[in-house]
């Protein structure tokens, strides 16, 4: 998620670095009128007759990023004194860039702070977590898909029952159903609660996703069996590569291209600002589903 804030950002900040020169040395100021659209350009533009101060009347071709304005529409006029043969008005091409470039850097910068504080958030809190006295619990391992997304929880046995969301471990895939857990912390009490799951290689943590649930997740439910099989060792082996991880992810990525799509059409962008929406959104889903505690199983 931050590799692709960065690179959009960098993008976005060379790219409104080119359109903030021209804007800025247009420095000069008069008032024009448009007289009707160019035929035949590669981009929607408008020719502008206008005066600049001290000099003779001229007509100039402004390609605009926008709507066409009608003809007959005056319209104020900046240009570079230098070279007034590139006139601006509102709803010029190169305006519009530097306004795009700007909000996808805005955002990118937004977006990456949002995540690092996110970040943050979530190491205090498991370490605070970790940090509240222990207690053992018998709990199950049970798995629920809801849509797209798939989680880990701890189910109790102890009446009422409480449901603890995990980030996904190998470990979790040969835990016997029932098995005996260290909690920290008290599943009736406190808000994120932490297990220890101890075994004869030492002891295992197992970091919370989310809060604890008071109330039975919805979705397809799928419980661990009561006796781990042989093939244990080789299946969480193979889930523990960050390829199966990935995989397991995809299909939060699906609708990045079609939200791009709608970015693109409200922004009325081209294919650069559908590429940059559709890695932002993807970055997201996948980022999401990390945060929410995938489970690739």
């Amino acid at each position: 998620m931050l590799a692709v804030c960065g690179l959009l950002a960098g993008t976005a900040a060379v790219s409104f670095a080119a359109t903030a020169d021209r804007i800025g040395a247009a420095t000069g100021r008069s008032v024009g009128v448009v007289e009707g659209p160019v035929d035949g350009g590669d981009a929607p533009a408008v020719r502008l007759r206008w005066t600049p101060p001290g000099a003779a009347e001229r007509v100039d071709a402004v390609a605009v990023g926008g709507p066409v304005p009608a003809p007959g529409t005056r319209t104020e006029v900046a240009f570079d004194p230098a070279d007034p043969g590139s006139p601006l008005i509102p709803g010029a091409e190169v305006l519009v860039d530097g306004d795009r470039w700007l909000t996808v850097l805005s955002l990118a910068v937004v977006v990456a702070l949002l995540v690092l504080g996110v970040l943050g958030w979530q190491v205090l809190s498991r370490r605070r977590a970790f940090a509240l006295p222990a207690r053992t619990a018998r709990v199950r391992r049970v798995r629920w898909q809801q849509g797209l997304w798939t989680r880990s929880y701890l189910e109790t046995e102890s009446n009422p029952q409480r449901w603890i969301p995990v980030h996904f471990d190998p470990v979790l895939v040969g835990l016997p159903a029932p098995t005996t857990v260290r909690l920290h912390g008290d599943p009736l009490r406190d808000r994120v609660v932490a297990a220890v799951v101890p075994g004869p290689d030492g002891d295992h943590p197992l970091v919370p996703s989310g809060p604890v649930r008071l109330v039975e997740p919805r979705g397809h439910r799928t419980d661990n069996p009561s006796r781990p099989d042989d093939t244990v060792g080789q299946r969480s082996a193979a889930l523990a590569r960050l390829a199966r991880q990935l995989r397991a992810d995809l299909p939060l990525v699906v609708p990045a291209p079609f939200l791009g799509l709608l970015w693109t059409y409200v922004d009325r962008g081209g294919v650069l600002t559908w590429a940059s929406a559709t890695a932002l959104t993807a970055a997201l889903g996948l980022w999401l589903g990390a945060f929410r505690g995938s489970d690739p199983s």
